[in-house]
């Protein structure tokens, strides 16, 4: 069985590596079908960035990393600039594989005790909440892949084997 700390710090890899090559996709799109509403929860490729800036980094990422619960509404548009969304989203992402290892083996086995954002506390498992952080992700980034396909745009493949597998050629190289 594979550690806490190794598991997590590739979960932490794949998240920036997948968002790295999903805002090079997104950056080819025109900023009228950036911003329109394709039906998605948040409703446009921008709504749902802004919506994995604030749920991964200005939410979860202070619950984990300092114990804080901000509050913040899960559709916030905190940025409106299209390039300074694409770097937060960046910088956040990378801040995730330090954090978990800084931690000790034990926090794993612990619990994660905060307040969501309409005031109700929760006290549920770490690890679990944690995978949850890294599932969400993946879930967002593959709707914004699904309309960029229905835009006509091309859509980076995001599986994590993909990243072990260039993980891999890379060492071998």
């Amino acid at each position: 069985m594979m550690n806490p700390h190794t598991y997590f710090a590739i979960l932490a890899r794949y998240n920036l590596w997948a968002t790295q090559r999903l805002l090079e996709s997104v950056s080819a799109v025109p900023e009228e079908d950036y911003r329109r509403d394709v039906g998605l929860f948040f409703k446009s490729i921008h709504g749902t960035l802004n919506h994995l800036l604030v749920a991964e980094h200005l939410l979860w990422f202070p619950r984990f990393a300092e114990g804080t619960s901000p509050k913040l509404a899960l559709d916030a548009e905190v940025e409106t600039d299209r390039a300074r969304l694409a770097a937060r989203l960046l910088e956040g992402a990378a801040r995730w594989q330090p954090l978990i290892e800084s931690w000790s083996a034990q926090r794993f086995a612990g619990t994660l005790d905060y307040i969501n954002y309409k005031g109700v506390s929760f006290l549920l498992p770490f690890t679990a909440t944690l995978t949850h952080v890294f599932n969400h992700g993946t879930h967002h980034r593959g709707q914004i892949t699904t309309i960029l396909t229905a835009l006509g745009q091309p859509a980076p493949e995001l599986d994590l084997v993909y990243m072990l597998q260039a993980e891999v050629s890379a060492i071998k190289a």
